[in-house]
């Protein structure tokens, strides 16, 4: 009787699959009922995100001006935006389109508190949202972060309540307008474009691979830096990670540095040739991830002494280019590595 079991079910999980497979071929539609349950947005946008036609993003003094371009994509600042800022700008309106709040608070709890409480007097930035299916305009102000740090307080201008947003939909707004700044030609002309294409304020985690070992840098939930092992504490009765009070303003230091550096020069180089540039076998690699995410954001290996001894070569991703970096880029991040005792 045991041994037939697993049979069984295979021959039950196929015919289901068969049966549906039947009528999406017969109907052109999945077939109805309590085995397939049919999506439905509960984000604060109602819109599609494909309607939406035109973003700006204020944040401080800044101002980003994003329009969908009628032949497909984005553009920002009048020319195409990169891959990278369109792929965090759809990710954030989708997020808008179908991630339920976490919390509603009516106009009676609001009445309680005022908008100061909430981190939305003034706002941290506004996003404004144009098109959609009537053709209007929605405004959002991102507060401030719960107590907790899981959710972020925002109101839309045409609607009294409040919303508790999950986290990671501030982080993808955060990310496409981070993104955004760095590729403006002020920031990429030559002598004082940045080697990073994100600013460190948006990155949480930063692993270096030297010596053939990974050392894996975070943040603790205050933004505190720390290695993750054996330079850290664990809070009495929490599961989160404490940075070290005395280590976290040393690699915050050196992650500034870091995210600080310029390029002084780009290579039209061929991938075949890195090899000639010593990355082959890159002496350092850096891969920073921004908040509640697997995916490095950017990817930078570092190579051989420029000819001339002046400078180092290096690649960034997704880039993909060769450029030359000051010589002592990677000497300080294992200067790091060594002040943490990660390495000798």
């Amino acid at each position: 009787m045991t041994s037939a079991r697993p049979g069984v079910q295979t021959v039950t999980a196929a015919g289901l699959m068969a049966l549906l497979l039947a009528g999406l071929a017969i109907t052109g539609k999945p077939l109805a009922g309590r085995f397939l349950q049919r999506f439905t947005p509960n984000g604060i946008v109602a819109s599609d995100p494909a309607a939406i036609d035109h973003v700006e993003i204020r944040m401080g003094k800044a101002r980003l001006d994003f329009r969908r371009e009628p032949a497909g994509g984005w553009s920002f600042d009048d020319a195409a935006a990169s891959p990278e800022v369109v792929a965090h700008l759809e990710t954030a309106l989708r997020f808008m389109h179908v991630s339920a709040p976490t919390r509603v608070l009516d106009e009676e709890e609001r009445e309680r508190a005022s908008l100061g409480d909430f981190g939305l007097d003034p706002p941290a930035y506004v996003v404004t949202l144009g098109g959609g299916a009537q053709g209007g305009v929605t405004t959002a102000d991102f507060g401030a972060l719960n107590p907790s740090q899981t959710g972020q307080y925002v109101r839309l201008l045409d609607r009294r309540a409040l919303y508790l947003m999950p986290r990671h939909v501030d982080a993808e707004w955060r990310l496409a307008a981070d993104l955004a700044e760095h590729s403006r030609p002020a920031a990429t002309q030559a002598g004082t474009r940045l080697l990073l294409p994100v600013s460190i304020a948006q990155i949480w985690a930063v692993e270096l691979v030297y010596a053939g070992k990974l050392h894996r840098f975070e943040r603790d939930g205050a933004g505190h830096w720390f290695l993750h092992v054996g330079q850290h504490s664990h809070a009495a009765g929490a599961p989160a990670h404490v940075a070290d009070p005395a280590k976290a303003p040393l690699i915050a230091a050196a992650f500034e540095s870091f995210g600080e550096t310029t390029i002084e020069s780009a290579s039209a180089a061929a991938a075949g040739e890195r090899a000639h540039f010593g990355l082959d076998r890159p002496m350092l690699i850096a891969l920073l991830y921004p908040r509640d995410s697997s995916t490095a954001v950017a990817k930078l290996e570092m190579g051989a002494a420029a000819d001339g001894g002046f400078g180092r070569y290096a690649a960034i991703a997704p880039e993909a280019g060769i450029v030359t970096i000051p010589a002592d880029v990677p000497q300080r991040l294992v200067e790091l590595l060594q002040a943490v005792g990660a390495v000798p």
